[in-house]
């Protein structure tokens, strides 16, 4: 006799609900014991027994509930992080460390060699000092990657994996004219709002905008500064995924 399975609900559903309680139960575990793998545990799940104990329970699991509402859906974005960042490391597995920088600088140094054929040597100097930031940022993000463990992976390997992937299309756009539109022009109104919404606390942008100005090189600038907090955010989504679901 067939029976039917009475720990949830397979699929899609099935899944999110697991990862919710998942999330739930190391949520209640900051405060209270036992919460996760009752099914595991001799002394079972921990359960309030004084009236106080109850209330703050209840509150905390209430606040844990509203939490999730708004940490469930970067946890998606953060499965979807790690499935393309598994893809390039599997890449830098097979190429090795130095297979990724040999192709970095082939690419990069091409590039250098493009503007010193278009452009005047001044501006042909801050392109090649940006081609070998990238050359130095994809080096160092591949070594992070295979030495490191996670911690370093989201402070170090992130970060110079998003600037090695920001600094191709800003460098481009300097050194041809035609993606100024697609490339430049929407970095600096990017630029403007961050400095209209994010950095107006303490002056900030005023700071930025007496003493800089956003132009030429000053582009692949803002996208390094821009990289590495966008990196950090990126590892963490990835280390929130690997808490829900950890990767084999």
């Amino acid at each position: 006799m067939s029976t039917r399975s009475r720990s949830g609900g397979g699929g899609i559903v099935g899944a999110v609900r697991v990862d919710l309680q998942r999330l739930h139960g190391a949520w209640m575990e900051l405060i209270f014991p036992r919460q996760r793998g009752r099914g595991h545990s001799v002394m079972g799940k921990w359960e309030p027994e004084t009236l106080p104990q109850r209330v703050g329970y209840r509150v905390w699991s209430l606040l844990g509930l509203v939490s999730l509402l708004a940490v469930y859906p970067m946890t998606v974005v953060g499965f979807a992080m790690r499935f393309y960042a598994s893809k390039l490391d599997s890449t830098r597995t097979r190429i090795g460390v130095v297979g990724v920088t040999a192709i970095a600088l082939v690419f990069w140094g091409g590039v250098t060699v493009v503007a010193h054929l278009q452009l005047p040597t001044d501006a042909v100097i801050p392109i090649a000092a940006a081609s070998g930031v990238a050359v130095v940022s994809t080096a160092l993000a591949a070594t992070f990657s295979k030495v490191g463990g996670r911690f370093v992976s989201v402070i170090l390997a992130y970060p110079f994996a998003m600037t090695a992937i920001f600094l191709p299309p800003v460098v481009a756009a300097l050194v041809t004219p035609s993606l100024e539109g697609v490339v430049l022009e929407p970095s600096y109104d990017f630029a403007v709002w961050i400095l209209d919404n994010v950095l107006f606390v303490g002056g900030i942008n005023d700071y930025l905008r007496e003493n800089f100005q956003l132009e030429g090189a000053a582009y692949a600038g803002m996208w390094v500064g821009i990289s590495f907090p966008l990196g950090w955010f990126f590892g963490i989504l990835i280390a929130l995924a690997n808490l829900v679901r950890p990767s084999g």
